[in-house]
């Protein structure tokens, strides 16, 4: 009889755990389909407002960065709360915001009251992915961390797929309620997630310890050094997501093709891509028992498939631009560039890193974009656009050689 008890105990826990992935996971839907439904319908959103044709790059990237700050903004603030109040609450937290804000947006008339929204949704999506990871590695065995990451990230970047269905069906403002609606819809699903067991245990065992102290990354600097190389790892990811896919008009247009791919099925194209990529790298993560080679093996096909997209000749085959895209799409390693950055740190101060690391990441497109404006008048857009993400991933290479491995690691430990 006690035997039976203790299964069916361990059974609860069990369903419990899968239906707090789930829910991250269609957490992380909405999140991708909010990130994006901007880059979809940018264009014809700001000719409802009346930008001049002449403005509409230099406006696009001013909004775009917008966002990406208020993500950089509310990586650091969710991060710290998901370490001091818990994980659980970051997720309800966080899609509150950004529903309310989508909706709001679907009622703009003017520009600037665009850029305030961009930059709060920006906050309110910011918490989604990292809380989401933390809690899957904090709840799976460390075997199984790997598969419940590339789960999670691979079906929900298909959120931006179905952006790219709504954007296409509807106008540019029902697209952004929907994306809000949905995530209000979420929030009620969201009442019996679990909490992670190792935050609870050390609330229990170490309750006066520092929980999501963002000063120790300055005062100990060996961990703001591995958190910068967390984020540098990403950062192809997002320049070719900021660059080549939202400006996919501009960078057409500059490859001489005279029928010109829309953004939204460029996102479209190379999302699906990556949601296949994101299982794909987390299966290979487990046959070679290695977070780094696998990440490396993405980093020099991701490399390949960029040299491809910008030197391919198109003529006016649009076909083909959008193969090229869903080629970088498949590249993608976001799963297991967020996985690695959650088991970096200790439990203490995991969710504040596991949020900020890729929210730095998302952030990295300010610095992207206005490199690539200044560049663009010298270099041309091609040109510019290699540039960047060439130093991304130049970068990223360096980064990841100096990382250490976390392939079934023990999480439950501190850093002090």
């Amino acid at each position: 009889m006690f035997g039976i008890k203790t299964a069916l105990r361990e059974e609860n826990i069990q369903v419990v755990t899968l239906f707090t992935i789930l829910v991250a996971t269609l957490g992380y839907f909405v999140d991708v389909f909010d990130l994006f439904i901007f880059s979809i319908v940018r264009v014809p959103s700001l000719k409802d407002l009346n930008v001049p044709t002449a403005d509409m790059l230099s406006t696009g990237i001013l909004l775009i960065n917008c966002q990406m700050a208020g993500l950089l903004v509310g990586g650091i603030f969710w991060g710290v709360w998901g370490d001091k109040i818990g994980r659980r609450s970051v997720l309800f937290g966080s899609i509150l915001l950004y529903s309310i804000a989508n909706i709001a947006n679907g009622f703009i008339h003017d520009v600037t009251l665009y850029a305030v929204l961009r930059f709060i949704a920006g906050m309110g999506l910011a918490g989604e992915l990292g809380a989401g990871v933390t809690l899957a590695s904090e709840l799976l065995p460390a075997r199984l961390r790997g598969l419940g990451t590339a789960f999670l990230t691979g079906l929900g970047v298909l959120g931006a797929a179905c952006a790219v269905i709504v954007a296409a069906y509807t106008d540019w403002r029902i697209a952004y309620i929907t994306g809000g609606v949905i995530g209000l819809v979420l929030l009620v699903m969201r009442v019996n997630v679990a909490e992670s067991t190792l935050h609870e245990k050390l609330m229990a065992e170490a309750p006066d310890i520092a929980r999501g102290n963002v000063l120790i990354f300055f005062r100990k600097l060996k961990l703001l050094r591995r958190l910068l190389k967390v984020i540098w790892v990403g950062g192809p990811i997002w320049a070719i997501n900021g660059l080549l896919i939202t400006f996919t008009p501009e960078f057409a247009k500059a490859m001489g093709m005279t029928t010109i791919p829309t953004a939204g099925n460029a996102v479209l194209s190379y999302f699906i891509g990556a949601s296949i990529g994101n299982v794909l790298v987390g299966l290979l993560s487990q046959k070679l028992q290695s977070r780094r080679k696998a990440l490396l093996i993405c980093l020099l096909l991701q490399a390949i498939s960029v040299v491809l997209y910008m030197t391919v000749p198109y003529g006016d085959a649009v076909g083909l631009y959008y193969a090229m895209c869903g080629l970088m799409g498949l590249t993608s390693y976001w799963a297991m560039f967020v996985q690695i950055g959650a088991e970096q740190f200790g439990t203490n101060i995991r969710a504040t890193a596991a949020t900020c690391a890729p929210n730095f990441v998302r952030a990295i497109t300010i610095p992207c974009t206005a490199g690539f404006h200044v560049l663009v008048p010298m270099l041309g857009v091609i040109g510019s656009g290699s540039v960047i993400v060439g130093l991304t991933i130049l970068i990223a290479l360096i980064a990841l050689g100096r990382l250490q491995e976390t392939f079934g690691k023990n999480l439950d430990f501190q850093d002090t």
